[in-house]
């Protein structure tokens, strides 16, 4: 028994884990070109399929510089994770084969006896399967999860560079307003010195150009906070950055990720289930013994004492393998309505930019026309400053309706889990 254990052992140096490496080894080392898949290795569909979808962000865009500067500052912790779970995996692919111990015992004559024991499974209802299995959907979680922390990181990290930049374009629309306002309130005050105007309308305009410095700190603080922020996460200095764009449409092929990380829950709980019902059936078991004790072989026969509930357990275990595969098609439905809301979201919001565009350039053919008029001594300065107001009004709207679009883009993006590389994570 001894000698075809060690036989047995030999010839299972050979086997492969059941679950392809889905990172390198060390966690600060540049992603590698994957290896050949090893003979007999079996590739985990989700791990595939991450492995397998790639990133929508442009090659050199501002939102790839982001994406990468952000990734390489990552601390890494779901990959530490991940490859845990691979070593779980690894130790449980190896379940099947005899498992050697001593056994140390004092006799009544007390003397010592020592004994080397060797038991091999004959036939376990498929708990050692099952349990390989457990330890694959372990890594597929684990796997479903350093996917989902990187696409979540890349997304944080775009969402405050698009914080920054519409604070940027907020501030200098604020400061041209405010220019402008600068020259109404000068006008202003020379016709008040003159006798012409009255000091209340002073007074308006006085507190309207207030009123523009003030949103113009306020937009210059929010750009502030988002790059102080942006920057503490990122690797490399993000200031130099600017422009939207460099994001590509999301793909319809790929899953979600939360409906692959459903699947892997659902495989995690199909193997649990096999596990405990295999718990409830009688198991064989083959032992040898031999060492300062006289050699003894012999069969085990191992289960659980059956009792008036074990029906009722064994119903309750098959009920929790059904709820794990409805729960998939649950968060499959779920996120398909995420996607086409925002789908439709984007749809509208990009019209309406394209709109609000359009009512942009009407008010600034009206401001031009109520200036001209002016000039020629038919408008008061009052009638221009309120022309003027309903233009800044617009490109307020237009720039608040670009960026919403863009970031209802990212979100799509996000649910889709396509703002990272899946190979080179």
């Amino acid at each position: 028994m001894i000698a075809a254990t060690v036989l047995l052992a030999g010839c299972g140096a050979e086997l492969t884990s059941p679950v392809t490496r889905f990172l390198s080894g060390d966690a600060t080392a540049t992603p590698a070109i994957p290896a050949e898949k090893p003979r007999g290795a079996e590739t985990s569909p989700i791990i595939a399929e991450l492995r397998s979808r790639h990133a929508v962000l442009a090659p050199g865009s501002p939102y790839a510089q982001v994406a990468q500067s952000v990734l390489a500052a990552d601390a890494r912790v779901a990959e530490a994770e991940l490859r845990a779970a691979r070593l779980r995996a690894e130790a449980a692919s190896r379940n099947w084969l005899p498992t050697i111990g001593p056994r140390v015992s004092l006799t009544s004559l007390g003397d010592l006896v020592a004994d080397l024991v060797v038991n091999q499974v004959l036939f376990d209802n498929g708990r050692k399967k099952a349990e390989r299995d457990l330890a694959k959907a372990d890594v597929e979680l684990a796997a479903v999860g350093l996917a989902e922390d990187g696409n979540t990181r890349v997304f944080e990290a775009l969402s405050l560079y698009l914080a920054a930049e519409e604070g940027r374009a907020t501030e200098r629309q604020y400061a041209q307003a405010a220019e402008d306002m600068t020259q109404f309130e000068w006008v202003m005050n020379e016709r008040v010195k003159g006798g012409v105007s009255d000091m209340s309308d002073l007074n308006v305009l006085r507190q309207k150009l207030a009123d523009l410095r003030a949103k113009r700190s306020a937009a210059r603080e929010k750009t502030e906070t988002a790059l102080a922020e942006l920057g503490a996460m990122s690797a490399t200095p993000l200031t130099g950055l600017s422009g939207l764009g460099g994001l590509a449409a999301a793909p319809d092929g790929p899953e979600p990720l939360a409906v692959l990380r459903a699947q892997a829950e659902r495989d995690r709980a199909l193997a649990e289930a096999r596990i405990a019902r295999a718990s409830h059936l009688p198991g064989l078991s083959a032992n040898v013994s031999g060492g300062n004790s006289p050699t003894n072989y012999g069969l085990q026969m191992d289960a659980q004492p059956f009792g008036l509930g074990t029906g009722a357990s064994l119903d309750a275990i098959e009920a929790g393998t059904e709820t794990a595969k409805r729960r998939v098609a649950e968060t499959r439905e779920a996120e398909e309505r995420k996607l086409q809301s925002q789908a439709r979201q984007l749809e509208a919001l990009r019209r309406q930019a394209a709109e609000a565009g359009a009512l942009t350039h009407q008010a600034k053919t009206n401001l031009d026309l109520f200036q001209r008029q002016y000039d020629g001594g038919q408008r008061q300065v009052m009638d221009v400053v309120g022309v003027y107001e309903t233009y800044a009004r617009a490109i307020e709207t237009e720039l608040s309706l670009t960026y919403r679009a863009a970031r209802a883009e990212l979100e799509i993006a996000r649910i889709r889990g396509v703002l990272a590389e899946g190979a080179l994570m």
